[in-house]
C-alpha cells in the first residue's frame, strides 16, 4: 500500500493514476497475484470490518471528496434545481406509461394510481432533502447510506442506483425513437432494426437512442451550469406543450369516459399501476447529487426538491384525468395515447404538438439523468468501490469526464436492446428498493449515534425497524400473492402502527437536523419504508427474478473486487488521519480503524 501521506502531488491512491493494480485498482491488495490471494483469504473478516464500518459526515464531505483532485463548481441555485427536478421527471413516463397502464391495469383510476406514487414520491424527496442539506456530495443515497448504513449496504444500493440510471435512461432514449417517428409520419419500429436471431425482447435494435444519448454525453460533459440553462430552456417550452395538452383534450372531453367505469380493475389494479407509475417519478433523486455544485444547500435544495415533486405530481394528475374523459380507457393506445387520442377526437394535427413536446421533455430527461448518474458513480469511485479513475473531476470543465462517458456508454448499450417493458418494471423495483433504504438510514440517523446512543436505546431501535420492515414486507407480500383476503392486514398494519408509535415515545431522538429536517419524524419516513415496500409488491415476479440476477452478479463483483479495494481504501484514509495529528501535535496515533464512526 502506498504510504498515508503521499500529499498533493499526485498520489497514486488518491488520484487512482498509478500504484500496484495499475489504474483500475491501484491498492495494495491487487499489487500482484500473491497479494491479491492473501486478500481473498480475508474475506471473511473484511466483509465483516466493512458491514460495520459506516462513514462520518467529514468523512464524505472533505476526505472521500478530495479523491476527486478537482472540486466541481458550486454555480446552482433553487431556481436551477427547481428545473432540473421537473426536467428529471417530466417525460416518457406520463407520455406513454399514462396510456399502458390506464388500458391494461387501473382504468380511469390511473389518476388515483398517479397521486398515490406522488405520495411515495414526496415522502423520499423529504428523506433525500434532510440527508443532502447535511451531507451535501455528489454521492447522493449511497453517501447517505454508507454513513448510516455501512459500506456493504451502501454497495448494493450503490449497484442499484447505477441499474436505475442505466435503464431509466434507456427506457427514455426507447421512447424518445418512437415519437420522433410519430412526428416524421411513421411506426417506431421503422426506425429500428428487427435482429430476428434474438428473443423478441430485445431484437428491436434501436440506433437513433444510441445517437442521442451519445449527444446527451458530451453536453453533459462540458458544463453543469450549461446543463441547466439548456435544461430549464427545454422544460419552458415542454410545460408550454402541457398546457396546451390539457386545454386541447379538454375542449374534447366527455365526463362520460371518465364516470362510467371509473375503477375496472377495482383496487389491485389501482396499486399494480402504482408501482410501473413511479417510473414515472425517478430522476428527483438526481437533484440530490448537485448538492455539491449547489450554492446555498441549506436554502436551495429543499424549495428546489419539494417545489419540483409538488409540482409534477399535480400536473401528472392533470394530464392523466384529460386523457381519460378523451376517450373510454379501453380504447387508449397502449404506445402512443395522447396522439392517438388527439386523432381520435378529430385534432389529428395535434399529434405533432403533443410528439414535439414529448420529445423535448424526454431530451431534458435524459439531460439531467446524464449529470446525476455521473455524479453518483464519481463518488462510489471515490471510495474505490469501483476504479477510482471514474471519480476524476476534469479541471476545465469541471464535471466528471470518465464517470460520465462510462455510464452513459452502458446506457446506450441498454437502449440498443432493451424493450421498454421489460426496462420499467425492473426499474421501478430497484428505485422503490433505494428509496426504502433511505427512509431507514434516516430514522437511523436520527435515533442512533456512535458513542452517544446507550445499548438498550439502540436495541430498541433495531427492535422497532425490524417490526416495521417485516409488517410492511408481509403487508405487500400478502397483497402480492392473495387475490382477496383481508386476515393478514388485521395483524400487519397494526404490528406497523405500533412499532412506529413505541419508536416515537419510547425511544429517545439522538439527533436532531442543524439546518432543515424531515417533519413527523417517525411517522413520515416509516410511512415511506411502508409504501415502497406495499408497491413492490404489485410488481410481476419475472422482474424480481431479474432483479435478483443482477443483485447476485453485484454480490459477486464485491467479493471479488470492491470489497477488498474499499477496504485498503478505508485503512488508509484512517492512517492518513492518523499522521495528520500527529503533525498537529495530538501526540501518538491511535490504532488505526477502518470504520468511519
Amino acid at each position: 500500500m502506498a504510504a498515508a501521506g503521499d500529499g498533493a502531488d499526485g498520489c497514486a491512491r488518491r488520484h487512482g493514476c498509478g500504484g500496484g493494480g495499475g489504474a483500475f485498482f491501484p491498492e495494495e491488495s491487487f499489487a500482484s497475484w500473491a497479494a491479491y490471494g492473501r486478500a481473498l483469504l480475508e474475506t471473511g473478516p473484511r466483509l465483516r470490518d466493512r458491514a460495520t464500518a459506516r462513514s462520518a459526515d467529514a468523512v464524505e464531505l472533505h476526505e472521500v471528496r478530495g479523491q476527486s483532485g478537482a472540486d466541481m463548481k458550486r454555480t446552482l441555485t433553487w431556481w436551477d434545481l427547481i428545473w432540473f427536478g421537473v426536467g428529471a421527471v417530466i417525460g416518457a413516463g406520463i407520455f406513454v406509461l399514462t396510456g399502458q397502464e390506464a388500458k391494461e391495469a387501473a382504468g380511469p383510476a390511473v389518476v388515483l394510481s398517479y397521486a398515490v406514487s406522488g405520495v411515495s414520491a414526496m415522502l423520499s424527496v423529504f428523506c433525500y432533502t434532510e440527508f443532502a442539506i447535511e451531507i451535501p456530495v455528489a454521492g447522493g443515497s449511497f453517501a447517505y447510506l454508507r454513513v448510516e448504513l455501512g459500506d456493504f449496504m451502501a454497495f448494493i444500493a450503490a449497484g442499484n442506483i447505477l441499474l436505475e440510471y442505466c435503464i431509466g435512461g434507456a427506457a427514455v432514449a426507447r421512447s424518445w425513437t418512437s415519437y420522433f417517428a410519430t412526428l416524421l409520419n411513421h411506426h417506431p419500429n421503422d426506425f429500428r432494426i428487427h435482429a430476428a436471431s434474438l428473443s423478441d425482447d430485445y431484437s428491436r435494435l434501436d440506433p437513433i437512442a444510441v445517437v442521442v444519448i451519445t449527444l446527451i454525453c458530451i453536453f453533459a460533459v462540458v458544463s453543469t451550469k450549461g446543463s441547466s440553462r439548456f435544461n430549464y430552456v427545454l422544460s419552458i417550452v415542454h410545460l408550454a406543450v402541457i398546457v396546451f395538452i390539457i386545454g386541447a383534450g379538454l375542449s374534447k372531453a366527455k365526463l362520460s369516459n371518465l364516470t362510467a367505469d371509473f375503477a375496472p380493475f377495482g383496487a389491485r389494479g389501482i396499486f399494480a399501476a402504482s408501482a410501473v407509475l413511479f417510473f414515472a417519478y425517478i430522476g428527483f433523486d438526481a437533484v440530490s447529487t448537485m448538492a455539491e455544485e449547489t450554492k446555498n444547500p441549506a436554502k436551495d435544495i429543499p424549495i428546489g426538491l419539494v417545489g419540483a415533486m409538488t409540482f409534477t405530481t399535480a400536473v401528472y394528475c392533470v394530464l392523466a384525468v384529460t386523457l381519460c374523459l378523451m376517450q373510454p380507457y379501453y380504447e387508449i393506445d397502449a404506445d402512443a395515447p395522447f396522439t392517438v387520442a388527439f386523432t381520435a377526437t378529430g385534432m389529428d394535427w395535434a399529434k405533432y404538438i403533443v410528439a414535439f413536446g414529448a420529445l423535448k421533455g424526454m431530451t431534458t430527461v435524459l439531460l439531467v439523468s446524464a449529470v446525476g448518474q455521473a455524479r453518483y458513480l464519481t463518488h462510489i469511485a471515490r471510495t474505490h468501490m469501483v476504479p477510482p479513475c471514474l471519480a476524476q473531476v476534469h479541471p476545465k470543465f469541471g464535471t466528471p469526464v470518465n464517470a460520465t462517458i462510462v455510464m452513459l456508454a452502458a446506457t446506450a448499450i441498454i437502449a440498443l436492446f432493451t424493450d421498454l417493458g421489460i426496462l420499467s418494471n425492473l426499474l421501478s423495483i430497484s428505485t422503490l428498493f433505494i428509496f426504502m433504504l433511505v427512509a431507514v438510514a434516516l430514522l437511523v440517523r436520527r435515533y442512533y449515534v456512535t458513542g452517544e446512543t446507550a445499548p438498550t436505546d439502540r436495541n430498541k431501535l433495531v427492535a422497532c425497524l425490524a417490526v416495521i420492515i417485516a409488517s410492511s414486507i408481509v403487508t405487500a407480500a400478502y397483497w402480492g400473492l392473495s387475490s382477496d383476503g383481508w386476515a393478514a392486514y388485521v395483524a400487519t398494519v397494526p404490528a406497523w402502527l405500533a412499532a412506529t408509535l413505541y419508536l416515537h415515545l419510547g425511544v429517545p431522538m439522538a439527533r436532531t437536523p442543524k439546518m432543515w429536517g424531515v417533519p413527523l419524524v417517525p411517522w413520515l419516513p416509516s410511512a415511506s419504508i411502508f409504501i415502497n415496500i406495499f408497491l413492490l409488491g404489485s410488481i410481476d415476479g419475472r422482474s424480481f427474478m431479474r432483479f435478483g440476477i443482477w443483485t447476485v452478479a453485484l454480490l459477486a463483483y464485491y467479493f471479488f473486487f470492491g470489497l477488498h479495494a474499499s477496504y485498503d481504501t478505508a485503512k488508509a484514509l484512517a492512517a492518513e488521519a492518523a499522521a495528520s495529528k500527529v503533525e498537529e501535535g495530538h501526540g501518538k496515533p491511535p490504532a488505526v480503524s477502518t470504520a468511519g464512526d
